[in-house]
């Protein structure tokens, strides 16, 4: 099994360093931070998709207004999963399943691009998008990136097991044992992250439950940096309930009987420690300063 990580969907908000804790000037940097799992037997399996060709191509009305205002998507084709895999050697026929954090526009915007995938999900993440109550999920529901919702393959929590003291951990259906969902509801209703035992140990992609590394892994006295903490509260379909799977985590990551690598969709920082973990090469756009992420990871 092999990883490859990938930012389907990077963003340059204002507020620099108030957005991503490290970068200098106006503007942040924040990731979409996708997997690609190659296995041995069933073909390339995906963890979110990040924005879809169609986004970046005609990104209106596609998208939320106001949230792509102030994320500042870069809207670059090359960048989307469905063009990484080319340049990878793959094509888009050899992904056979998607495995999805959750429905965001900036996660499930490649759904369309990969027809024949099944795609793996909570069971309630399904229902919140079909009836897109309220305005919030209005904006982060976009039924038009999903293309046919017949292959979703939906999970109850009343199925799952235990991993590393948590509960109700789903187990995939034609997948290998070593790809798992976590439930991790807060930032949606059926948010979820996804577990993955490599060579090297468990990594835990944990989506969107927070968007920057100081809220899990920093010692007493961290914060999120505010710009990435008002906009993860505004996107929260239960805040309380976000902030104790934080606190899950945070017990997780300290916990030297659980060698567990955790990281999430949005750190830039993370996104670097994590490609060098996986033994990949840094990767780097001529606007990203990834040396200097990379020192601040380490």
């Amino acid at each position: 099994m092999r990883i490859h990580h990938l930012d389907c969907g990077p963003m340059r908000p204002p507020g620099g360093a108030l957005m991503d804790g490290v970068s200098p000037g106006l503007f942040g940097r924040l990731t979409c931070h996708c997997l690609v799992i190659e296995t041995d037997r069933d073909g390339l399996v995906l963890v979110d998709t990040g924005l879809g060709l169609r986004d970046m191509l005609r990104p209106w009305p596609r998208l939320p207004a106001l949230n792509a205002g102030l994320l500042r998507f870069r809207f670059d084709p090359d960048r989307t999963m469905l063009r990484r895999l080319k340049h990878l050697g793959h094509s888009p026929r050899d992904v056979r399943h998607i495995v999805m954090t959750h429905l965001d526009f900036d996660h499930a915007g490649g759904l369309v691009d990969f027809p024949a995938a099944r795609v793996h999900l909570m069971e309630p993440e399904t229902v919140a998008a079909r009836r897109r109550r309220g305005l919030l999920d209005r904006m982060r529901y976009r039924p038009v990136q999903w293309g046919d919702t017949h292959r979703w393959h939906p999970y109850s929590e009343r199925t799952g097991g235990r991993w590393f003291g948590f509960d109700a951990v789903v187990q995939l259906d034609n997948l290998p044992p070593e790809i798992l969902l976590v439930p991790l509801p807060g930032h949606t209703a059926g948010h979820a992250g996804v577990a993955i035992e490599t060579p090297r140990g468990w990594v835990l992609h944990a989506g969107d439950t927070y968007f920057n590394r100081a809220e899990v892994h920093a010692g007493e006295g961290a914060s999120c940096p505010p710009g990435a903490a008002a906009y993860e509260y505004m996107m929260a379909w239960n805040a309380p309930l976000g902030r104790a799977n934080q606190a899950r985590l945070r017990a997780l990551v300290r916990d030297p009987e659980a060698p567990v690598a955790v990281f999430c969709t949005h750190d830039p920082v993370e996104f670097v420690a994590m490609s060098i973990w996986s033994g990949r090469d840094v990767p780097q756009a001529a606007d990203e300063p990834a040396t200097a992420m990379a020192t601040d990871a380490a």
